[in-house]
């Protein structure tokens, strides 16, 4: 009979047995996560260092409010790990900007994305912490299939999978999600 390994399990059942205080389970979710939190974490940040220290601040929040996490609130693993970075790099990005650091690469140094969309424009007009408000205004499913999308660098396909829906329904949540961004943004501009 074959050993099944960590690496071999879901997120939910690896969640369960961090919620049981296993550091082994929890290092596993890190590293299969971490990459794809540094991304939400450098979108937000704008920062290399920073959004290493939001990456870091995301995985301590995780750990210590590893109880509180259970698929009943009908969240994946994923979806709720990358809204908890996000959060810590926000966190990181309000107290940089209220403080001055020392400069490290920042994504204004790569290359632009072609495209641009409500969520580049809120950014560029308002800043990170305009957007959280923006994105703090929308339905919690549109802002966590756009928070997934934009900063997570998940396709809809990616996310129908991990939050068990149909693609359709993802499309049209980051569609209506979009659209009331769009106009959030435009009754900002006339006032």
């Amino acid at each position: 009979m074959a050993t099944i390994g960590l690496e071999d399990l879901s997120d939910e059942v690896l969640m369960r047995r961090v919620q049981n205080d296993d550091p082994d389970a929890f290092g596993q979710l890190y590293d299969r996560h971490s990459a794809r939190g540094f991304s939400v974490a450098l979108s937000v940040c704008r920062n290399t260092h920073l959004a290493e220290e939001a990456l870091q601040e995301g995985f301590l929040s995780i750990w210590r409010g590893r109880s509180t996490f259970g698929p009943q609130n009908g969240s994946s693993f994923r979806g709720w790990a990358m809204t908890t970075i996000r959060n810590r790099a926000i966190d990181q990005h309000r107290r940089r900007s209220t403080r001055p650091q020392a400069s490290s690469v920042a994504v204004e140094d790569l290359p632009a994305a072609s495209s641009r969309s409500a969520l580049d424009e809120a950014m560029e007009r308002s800043g990170h912490k305009a957007l959280d408000d923006h994105l703090g205004r929308l339905p919690e499913a549109q802002a966590e299939v756009i928070t997934l999308a934009y900063f997570g660098g998940m396709t809809h396909t990616e996310i129908a999978e991990e939050l068990d829906l149909p693609a359709g329904t993802v499309k049209g949540r980051i569609r209506l999600g979009m659209e009331k961004l769009r106009r959030d943004l435009r009754r900002g501009d006339s006032d």
